[in-house]
């Protein structure tokens, strides 16, 4: 099961990742309120195992302290290679905004690492561009996959910031192009599309 609850100043999804029979979940990019997420969790009695996030910008980090302080037993994880940018608090200095510091990762997740939270089998892949160490999360038996700010309904995610590379982008794009079409998209930010949606509007180009 998939909640998405848009929370903060950008409006940047945050996902709770359940199995309903054996009620284990993981949450993915508390970026803003974490009070949505903490009710939900507690309604459905959840036992969050993960905190895991997508890249280490601020708007997908931002509760990540909060979230840690509540669910000590979660294990945070991302990919190694934005821990300097989690280290430097995503990036709101370079928008003069205030952040809570993020405590450091638990664990550094690798390509094709996965993970399993009750029955879902979640796992890991790098999509660097938008960020050093953007993952998507591909739960591949559920046919869905958590893009971050990798791929949105109709948009893919922006270069222009530190730590951005359009090469690096269009490959990961590339990659996601070969995923089932029917795959459920969940991005960072707007509503959900499909792969097959993106390769007919030209954002994914299915590419050797």
């Amino acid at each position: 099961m998939i909640l998405r609850l848009p929370i903060g100043a950008l409006q940047a999804n945050a996902y709770l990742l359940f199995d309903r029979e054996g009620g284990e979940a993981a949450i993915v990019d508390p970026g803003g309120d974490p009070v949505p997420l903490f009710r939900e969790i507690e309604r459905r009695r959840l036992t969050v195992r993960y905190v895991l996030n997508t890249h280490a910008h601020f708007d997908h980090i931002a509760a990540n302290a909060i979230v840690k302080q509540r669910y000590p037993q979660a294990l945070l994880m991302l990919h190694r290679a934005d821990f300097p940018l989690l280290a430097e608090g995503g990036g709101a200095a370079w928008f003069d905004l205030m952040y809570v510091p993020s405590p450091p990762a638990d664990h550094a997740l690798e390509d094709g690492e996965r993970l399993r939270v009750g029955a879902l089998v979640v796992e890991a892949l790098h999509t660097p561009g938008h960020t050093p160490g953007s993952l998507c999360f591909y739960l591949p038996e559920e046919g869905m996959l958590l893009s971050g700010d990798t791929l949105f309904r109709g948009a893919v995610g922006r270069t222009d910031l530190p730590g951005g590379d359009e090469v690096q982008l269009r490959a990961s794009l590339r990659r996601l192009s070969h995923l089932p079409p029917e795959t459920v998209v969940y991005p960072g930010h707007g509503g959900t599309t499909t792969i097959a949606r993106e390769i007919r509007r030209g954002w994914l180009a299915r590419l050797p």
